[in-house]
This record gives structure tokens, C-alpha cells and sequence, in this order.
């Protein structure tokens, strides 16, 4: 009998390291003949684009788990109801017959968990003895029961790093302007919330950091940033994508005029600019400059957090143990132990409780004021940047594998 694994949605840093768990515990427990993958998530398995990893060199599937970003490539297929649309599933089921399929494992964030319950639920209404596993990834951290997601350390490890390094580059004048940092979030303010671990000496490198829980404030805003300029000649600001006003509307949306992707999720962007133009039409400074970090945040390996690859890889050992064991529906979530040095185990939570929802940044640790953090949002942070994965070397660059065509 053989098992299963793809991609979903956007990439992360180490989500590849999730795949190299699984193949690893595979082997060291030989439970499946092969551990196939296919590529481009759902939407290649059913095109039949599949490869077998258990045929793969090992020294490739060891720069493979190194590797950022998708190396199976990824989709953005929704897949419809059974009781809408059964062909999908039909053919589906179909394939993964074909291959003696027992275990399939679905990469992703809060659709690749609709996905799997989804795909569960019909195998069991159907008497299919295939076994479905979410394995958690997304760099929002905003999946729920999950502390927090493999990906999620790693990103913020990049922005903070990326803070610290900003902060030193706008303060080297004795005439200096305000700064924008510009995170990814649509939804929550995990991403933004790295920026409060940046600090050079005793200082905190940013002023102001701003997450969508917090309805924005222009006002307050303005005259926050008016302030702390008039007393430092500098400012220097964290803001996520995903800022919205009083009434819940978003401040800005894409160039393209309010896109979505194929899950109905807005695409945003340009909140640095902005609040740039709030505080140059507020006549407090010309010298604003601005930087949108994009997708560096999701595939930066070069400042990935040992700590998250570690967990990336624990959540797909884990996964295939589940399956054996008989479990099918379920994601692989991360507990955080209570142990005086930071550790973690996984245990299992229903795939259909944590798809279509979102886990917020809770607001008690947002201070008073909305506009930074408090110490208990650092303390949650600080253990998931530790540290250094030690990827392989090429001609003193980074060392790469990917296997989607």
C-alpha cells in the first residue's frame, strides 16, 4: 500500500520540510511501499502530474527539506460540495485507487483543511479506506487549536531581522525622516506583531506597530507620528496589509482594483503608501520613505528559524503516524509544552473546526493605546525565531532542490 502528499496554497520557508518528515518516517518505519506526491496540489494529482519521492535520491530530498517555497509547486483549487459537484471526487478517488493509495496528506492553511475534511467525509459516506491528514502551513499563523503554524516562525524571523536592518539604515543622518515597514496579513496581525522583537541595544526599533484587530485610527495616527517626530526626528513604523477603519473596510486594496483569488480572498497591498500620504498631506515630513517586504516574507530561507523548520518536519513525521493509527479527518496541530526551555508536541484536531475560520491576534496583547505590543505578545514570539537551519552550500550560495515540473 502507498501514501500521498501535495501542496496548497501560498508558500512558506520550510514548508518542504514537512515533506521530508514524512518521507523520513517512512522510511524508518516503513508503514508505506511508496510515498508518492503530486504536483501542484489537488489540482495536479487529478491531472495525474505525480511523482514517487521514495525513488528520489537521498542527498536530493536532504537539500529538498532546505529548500523554500512549494519545491512540489502548489494550487488554488477549491474544491467544490460532493452533493454539488461529485465528478471531482469520482476521479479523484478514482487515481488514488489506481496507485493502492491508503493515506492522503494535504499541505495547506484553513482551505487545504476544507479540503481534507471535505475529501474525508466522502470517503467514509463512501466506505473508502483512504485516510485524509491536514498538515498545518501558512505564514498568517491564523489557524485555530494550532499555538501557531510551521511557517509562521520563519516569516517572522525575516521581518524582524528585516526591522532591525531598516531601523539602522533610516537612522543614519542627523536630519532623518519616518520609516514604513509594509507586512503581509490580510486578516490578522501575526506577521506585523514580529516587528515588536526588533531591538538594537535596549531600544525598540519600532515606534508605532499597527494589526488590523485594532480598528485605524487616522487622527490619532497622525498626531501620534506628529509627536514622536517633533521629540526623535524619526519614526518608525510596522503596518500590515490588512488594515481597516471603524467600519471594517480595508484602507487600501490592490492596484487591481479589489482582486481576489480564487478562494474569494482580496488582494491588498500599498498600506505604506498609504499612510505615507496621511503623514505628507499632514505637513509633518516629506522624508517618508516606505517598503512592502511581499513574498521575501514566505520564502526568505536565509533567515528561516531552526525552531520552525524543526516543527515543519515534526507535523509530517507526526502526520504519517497518525494515519497509520487509523485517524483520517483531522489536522496535525502544534501544542506548546509548559516547560521552562521552549518545546512542542502535536496532537490531533478536526480539519472541519479550523477550515474557514480565523485565529486573531488576540487584542489583550495590543496595548492601550492600539499602536504597539505588550510583553506577553514577545514572550509568545520569542521562541519560534530561535535559531539557524544549516542549509547546503553552492559556490557560497544557497543550495536548492524543487521537484514540481
Amino acid at each position: 500500500m502507498n501514501c500521498i502528499v501535495a501542496q496548497s496554497g501560498g508558500p512558506t520557508s520550510v514548508i518542504n520540510s514537512s515533506v521530508f518528515g514524512l518521507v523520513e518516517a517512512n522510511k524508518d518505519l516503513n508503514i508505506y511501499d511508496n510515498v508518492y506526491a503530486g504536483l501542484n496540489g489537488i489540482e495536479g494529482i487529478l491531472n495525474r502530474t505525480i511523482i514517487n519521492l521514495s525513488e528520489m535520491d537521498s542527498a536530493e530530498l536532504e537539500v529538498f527539506q532546505h529548500t523554500p517555497s512549494s519545491g512540489l509547486g502548489s494550487c488554488r483549487y477549491k474544491l467544490k460540495d460532493s452533493s454539488v459537484c461529485e465528478d471531482e471526487y469520482v476521479s479523484l478517488m478514482s487515481i488514488l485507487n489506481e496507485l493502492n493509495i491508503k493515506a492522503f496528506f494535504y499541505i495547506g492553511g484553513n482551505d487545504s483543511m476544507d479540503t481534507t475534511a471535505k475529501l474525508s467525509r466522502y470517503a467514509k459516506d463512501h466506505n473508502i479506506d483512504i485516510k485524509f491528514i491536514g498538515i498545518p502551513k501558512t505564514i498568517d499563523n491564523d489557524l485555530m487549536f494550532t499555538d501557531h503554524t510551521p511557517g509562521f516562525g520563519s516569516a517572522a524571523k525575516f521581518i524582524a531581522t528585516s526591522t532591525i536592518e531598516t531601523y539602522l539604515d533610516s537612522t543614519v543622518y542627523t536630519d532623518n525622516g519616518i520609516f514604513i515597514l509594509e507586512t503581509m496579513g490580510r486578516d490578522t496581525g501575526w506577521l506585523a506583531a514580529a516587528g515588536a522583537l526588533a531591538s538594537v541595544g535596549d531600544k525598540k526599533a519600532a515606534d508605532f506597530i499597527y494589526l488590523p484587530e485594532v480598528a485605524f485610527d487616522t487622527i490619532k495616527f497622525i498626531n501620534d507620528v506628529r509627536e514622536t517626530f517633533k521629540r526623535n526626528n524619526h519614526v518608525y513604523i510596522v503596518a500590515s496589509e490588512g488594515l481597516r477603519d471603524e467600519n471594517g473596510n480595508f484602507l487600501t486594496m490592490s492596484s487591481q482594483g479589489g482582486a481576489h483569488d480564487k478562494f474569494g480572498h482580496t488582494q491588498l497591498g500599498g498600506v505604506a503608501h498609504y499612510l505615507r500620504t496621511l503623514i505628507i498631506n499632514a505637513g509633518i515630513t516629506n522624508r517618508v520613505k516606505t517598503l512592502e517586504l511581499g513574498v521575501l516574507q514566505r520564502c526568505a530561507m536565509h533567515s528561516a528559524s531552526k525552531v520552525d523548520f524543526d516543527e515543519a518536519k515534526m507535523v509530517g513525521r507526526d502526520a504519517l503516524k497518525y494515519a497509520a493509527d487509523g485517524h483520517s479527518g483531522y489536522m496535525v496541530a502544534i501544542k506548546r509544552e509548559e516547560t521552562e526551555v521552549y518545546s512542542s508536541s502535536t496532537f490531533l484536531i478536526e480539519a472541519d473546526k479550523v477550515a474557514n475560520k480565523v485565529k486573531y491576534f488576540p487584542t489583550e496583547w495590543i496595548n492601550e493605546e492600539g499602536n504597539n505590543l505588550t510583553i506577553e505578545a514577545i514572550e509568545y514570539l520569542k521562541p519560534l525565531v530561535f535559531d539557524q537551519p544549516a542549509y547546503k552550500l553552492s559556490d557560497s550560495l544557497p543550495k536548492y532542490r524543487v521537484f514540481r515540473m
